[in-house]
């Protein structure tokens, strides 16, 4: 897994977000499993795939390197863990779209997280972008109240909200590795799917899925993500992260004729131009 360090940046983002785009999809895929299930199975191989990535970088330094993120570490796993809930919460409870729309708010909700926790400077790009994202979130929220999908937009907000708290968290302490953090969140997943699923009994099929979910889709693609963000332009990170905001739409409308309303477009669309003008900031700094 080496080789990965040796890839460019920009192609690893890339491929990161390709990975995650079919989370949405593969959930939509499960036979019998109900929420919680689909979150162990998740977590379980998402978990042991992670480990053998660890163990192959690292090797016996592993433990050490887990030891050595101290509180920042298990405190950025826990809050990490609450995305990793509320994206199968979400996906089972709305579309796919509206979903990764509100996930790719990621970064606007930074900036503004930034200004709170950290004294940083909201630029006037950086604020017209946050408006802008904020209205489009609101467009696709809004129209969903009186539809069952309300619950699912709210839950997916906790996505990026707990992203953005996670490198406040980071940013407070710039020595911790990431990787560590990704591992707590695994491991407080699968607890929170322990306690609350209803069996343990998969079919195959859910068995198959649950294994694409955790190794692809989840494993290799925060691994790409993690690995490729270190040398590329956080302002370029975030437009190239768009890869799953427009991939994931078009595999659930490919394979289950998945179409959300317009106002989701809309709202999407909204989102999207906030991110790119954001990208224009020159407060931007390198990740």
């Amino acid at each position: 897994m080496k080789f990965l360090y040796k890839i460019p940046g920009y192609i690893l983002l890339l491929f990161g977000g390709f990975c995650l785009s079919w989370g949405g999809l593969i959930i939509r895929s499960f036979e019998e499993a109900s929420v919680w299930q689909i979150l162990f199975i998740r977590s379980f191989f998402f978990l042991i795939a992670l480990i053998f990535f660890l163990l192959l970088i690292y090797k016996k330094n592993t433990l050490n390197i887990i030891k050595e993120s101290g509180l920042p570490g298990l405190l950025g796993g826990f809050v990490l863990s609450f995305s990793f809930v509320a994206f199968v919460v979400a996906m089972s409870n709305t579309s796919v779209a509206n979903v990764v729309f509100i996930i790719s708010t990621q970064t606007l909700f930074l900036a503004i997280f930034g200004y709170f926790y950290l004294k940083e400077k909201v630029s006037l790009i950086g604020f017209i972008s946050i408006f802008l994202a904020l209205s489009g979130i609101l467009i696709m929220v809004g129209d969903s109240i009186s539809s069952s999908s309300f619950f699912g937009n709210v839950v997916a907000l906790a996505i990026p909200l707990n992203f953005a708290f996670l490198v406040m968290i980071i940013r407070k302490n710039t020595k911790v590795d990431m990787v560590p953090a990704i591992f707590y969140s695994g491991v407080f997943s699968l607890i929170y799917g322990f306690f609350l699923a209803e069996s343990f009994h998969f079919t195959k099929h859910d068995l198959w899925m649950g294994f694409l979910l955790g190794v692809p889709q989840l494993a290799l693609g925060f691994i790409c993500i993690t690995i490729g963000s270190r040398n590329v332009e956080s302002a370029t990170v975030g437009l190239l992260m768009l890869m799953e905001t427009l991939c994931a739409p078009i595999w659930v409308w490919l394979f289950l004729n998945e179409i959300p309303p317009l106002s989701v477009f809309i709202g999407g669309t909204i989102i999207i131009l906030a991110i790119i003008l954001k990208s224009f900031d020159k407060r931007n700094i390198k990740a």
